[in-house]
């Protein structure tokens, strides 16, 4: 009797790809396989043609020469894929559905789960912007759960060593039958540990930890922006039952300056500039973000808003030698409360001022507000 098509024993097009290979031997492997039906010979039959089919079309190479020679291709004892019976594929599947099928002896069950790993911290830390510039080193107080030091960590009463769980033989799970499927579940009696305390310590309750607040040396770096995350390796959690503890992050939070507004790496700052050296030109002195001064020269004629740049007088730049640059806003100040011989100077300087040549913002913006007019007038 001649062979049935693989590709319709598959129920698959000639050009379907691995993935909808593996979907539909998936879906007739778990609707034939004996142990779903014990006792039918059609299913067994069907069951061992379905891995016959798999196994030469799931191969490039196979399949290659099964699209070009058909059956004849594995006859004269070249059928290598048939007769497997429980295909290999078969199992590779069920363990990616349900982990080590069958009772397999795979890595889920090496000796029991992990001890569990203590978990992150988080602290919150507001510095100043000259700390952000020069880098600090400061002390912190922080509440955590550190390693049990009657039991070190081990959670029995004086640390001794626990004992190997009986219910799973230190593996961590256990398995039952169910029919076709071997279901594997976390061990009851030792929670996944694979081991088992037989009395536990007093003082942290048999978790290997207890709560104190720690105090923690932390070096701030140069240089450190809003939001800027620390790592203390270590200094979370501690771990149960030994094992390691969780890692401490601290967040930079940086105030605001009086004076200072920080961009990135660059300082801003506005500083108000006499009327009389505006006009005239001059000097002034300006702080600097690392607590020095800065001499600026103001040429004659200076208007407000005009920046003056400080090369390399900035932030400090994170894990670099270079700095930013500060950018000084002149703000030209009006005078105030005037004497009567300064307003007659005024005056005077007034009515012998050229408008277009003293105040040549001035005359340009009410030469375009007379233009707009005459405009509206048209």
């Amino acid at each position: 009797m001649a062979k049935e098509d693989f590709y319709k024993v598959l129920g698959i097009e000639r050009d379907a790809d691995a993935g909808a290979i593996k979907k539909a031997y998936r879906a007739k492997a778990m609707k034939y396989h004996p142990d779903r039906n014990p006792g039918d010979a059609g299913a067994e039959k069907k069951f061992k043609e379905l891995n016959e089919a798999n196994d030469v079309i799931s191969d490039e190479q196979k399949r290659a020469a099964y699209d070009r020679f058909g059956h004849e291709a594995f006859e004269q004892g070249g059928a290598a894929a048939g007769g497997q019976g429980f295909g290999s594929g078969f199992a590779d599947i069920f363990d990616e559905m349900f982990g080590n099928f069958g009772g397999g002896g795979g890595g889920g069950r090496g000796g029991g789960r992990r001890a569990s790993r203590g978990a992150d911290l988080r602290y919150n830390m507001e510095i100043t912007l000259a700390q952000a510039y020069a880098g600090a080193k400061t002390n912190i107080r922080v509440p955590s759960s550190v390693e049990c030091g009657d039991c070190s960590g081990i959670g029995s009463k004086g640390g001794v060593q626990p004992d190997t769980c009986p219910a799973c033989n230190g593996h961590g799970s256990v398995r039952a039958q169910q029919g076709f499927f071997t279901i594997e579940r976390t061990c009851p009696t030792c929670q996944g540990q694979g081991k088992v305390i037989k009395e536990a310590c007093p003082k942290c309750q048999g978790t290997g930890r207890t709560r104190q607040e720690k105090t923690l040396a932390v070096t701030i770096p140069p240089g450190v922006e809003e939001g800027t995350r620390i790592r203390l390796s270590g200094e979370g959690e501690a771990g149960i039952h030994g094992a390691a503890a969780g890692d401490l992050y601290i967040f930079i939070s940086v105030s605001n300056h009086r004076i200072f507004n920080r961009e990135g790496p660059n300082i801003y700052c506005k500083v108000p500039i006499p009327i009389t050296i505006a006009a005239l030109g001059g000097h002034i002195e300006v702080p600097t973000v690392d607590g020095a001064r800065a001499r600026i020269t103001i040429p004659a004629g200076t208007q407000s808003g005009h920046q003056f740049r400080l090369k390399a007088k900035g932030m400090s730049v994170l894990r670099s030698r270079e700095r930013g640059d500060m950018f000084v806003q002149a703000n030209v100040e009006t005078p105030v409360n005037l004497s009567k011989r300064q307003k007659e100077l005024l005056r005077e300087f007034d009515g012998e001022a050229g408008a277009a040549k003293n105040n040549p913002e001035s005359e340009g913006f009410f030469t375009k507000v007379k233009d707009l007019w005459e405009d509206l007038k048209d």
